[in-house]
């Protein structure tokens, strides 16, 4: 039955074949990770550099392989030193260093990849947004523009009741005298100034309803250029012409609104009286114009008063806010609308921090072998590589050993050195080799 250090050792010899195999092509794996995220670099920051020719191309290669070598560096750096920590304070510093690089390579080449992906459906996204902008803002002005022009209705009915007043005054109902006098022609002129107010407003219909019609086409023109094909940035140029006409023609229909004309009508309506001259008889009948009129003015003073409150509430209506197109290039959208493309930005960040799952397989991996070895002897941990270097090792020793003169005898103070051996002497014994020199000369020869 095997020891569990038996099981342990066999693990670990396992574990390090397959570590061994697939550090063969580890580095070649990482160089291709980093020269793909170069390249999404690249055309990332192509879309950030102004102007056009050869110095902008350089630019942006050189920015993109500074890229690739960094993120190749870093995560051999990462792959070699972080499995071999052994203590938790180490690992946890290494740990550290990994997360301020992972947040360097997002913040130098992520996002830029992130734009490479999806950077002309993040300006489309923009457009879109814009038009969507625009149009509220071009139908709230119109409903408020329309809202003025109901005003119209409010004049009319004001101009209807004078009109009725001078009437029943012709019939001789109001101050008792028929005919067309003072109090007829008060009621005439405020009758007929609130009828070129009806005008003015009837007027303004038309170049409502004309504007309103204008930038509905122009708006259909701009959703068109958010899913043309071609190229973004050139749909983008005349998408910002069609947003300059769309944005002057929301400030001339804000401009159409009748509400501010209306409301400086009523508050002149009940001010601006020309009041004529008496032509009654007699003075009871002058005293009875006077009375009528100062009745027709509290009435006029009250249709004023209606009036300018119900223009007063269409000109207390919020406007829209204010709608701008502003150009965007393909990496500010892809970070102004990162929500709508997670999967671009999980894509483009995946790539440059893939090989940080390897450096954890790996510390994981190693520490398993560690694991297995710990406690286990040295003979049950050698492999036949390290035994034959230390049977080699052994025999180098011996060699040097025997081939070394023996040490000089010591003897008293004053004795003379002994005879040297004369050239008769028979050769001395042959050394006994030890038997590690044995058995490696005997594992070097050849087989007969």
């Amino acid at each position: 039955m095997s020891r569990p250090t038996d099981r342990g050792t066999r693990m670990a010899r396992e574990l390090e074949g397959h570590l061994g195999w697939l550090d063969s092509f580890t580095g070649a794996a990482l160089g291709v990770l980093a020269v793909a995220s170069g390249i999404y670099t690249y055309l990332g920051v192509s879309t950030l550099l102004d102007g056009d020719g050869a110095m902008k191309a350089f630019a942006a290669i050189a920015y993109s392989i500074a890229v690739s070598t960094g993120i190749f560096v870093f995560w051999s750096y990462m792959m070699r030193l972080f499995p071999a920590m052994r203590t938790a304070k180490s690992r946890t510093g290494l740990l550290g260093a990994m997360g301020l690089g992972s947040l360097a390579i997002i913040a130098m080449s992520s996002w830029l990849n992130a734009a490479a992906l999806a950077g002309a459906a993040a300006v489309e996204q923009h457009l879109a947004v814009t038009v969507q902008s625009y149009q509220g803002t071009l139908e709230r002005t119109n409903e408020i523009a329309i809202s003025a022009q109901g005003l119209e209705r409010d004049v009319a009915r004001v101009r209807q009741s004078f009109e009725g007043l001078s009437e029943q005054e012709a019939a001789g109902t109001l101050s008792g005298m028929a005919g067309r006098g003072a109090v007829f022609r008060v009621l005439r002129q405020k009758s007929a100034e609130l009828a070129g107010l009806e005008t003015q407003i009837a007027s303004q219909a038309p170049l409502v309803t004309s504007a309103f019609a204008e930038g509905n086409a122009l708006l259909s023109r701009m959703r068109a250029l958010t899913v043309e094909p071609g190229p973004v940035e050139a749909r983008s140029v005349e998408f910002s012409e069609q947003a300059v006409q769309l944005a002057g023609l929301i400030t001339q229909l804000r401009q159409l609104s009748v509400a501010p004309l209306v409301q400086r009508a009523a508050q002149d309506l009940a001010a601006s009286v020309v009041l004529p001259e008496l032509d009654g008889r007699t003075a009871e009948d002058r005293n009875d114009q006077s009375a009528t009129i100062s009745s027709v003015l509290e009435v006029l003073q009250q249709r004023a008063e209606t009036l300018e409150r119900a223009a007063a509430e269409v000109i207390a209506i919020p406007p829209p806010p204010e709608s701008t197109y502003t150009p965007i290039s393909a990496a500010d959208a892809v970070i102004l609308y990162a929500r709508n493309f997670i999967p671009s930005w999980a894509g483009a960040i995946a790539i440059d921090l893939l090989p940080g799952v390897l450096v954890l397989i790996v510390a994981i991996t190693q520490g398993l072998i560690r694991e297995g070895r710990e406690g286990a002897a040295i003979e049950d941990t050698m492999t036949i590589a390290e035994l034959r270097a230390a049977l080699h090792a052994a025999r180098d020793v011996d060699r040097a050993y025997f081939a070394s003169p023996p040490p000089t005898p010591s003897g008293p103070a004053g004795a003379a050195p002994p005879d040297p051996v004369p050239p008769s002497a028979p050769p001395a014994a042959e050394p006994v080799s030890s038997p590690l020199a044995s058995e490696t000369d005997a594992g070097d020869k050849p087989s007969s």
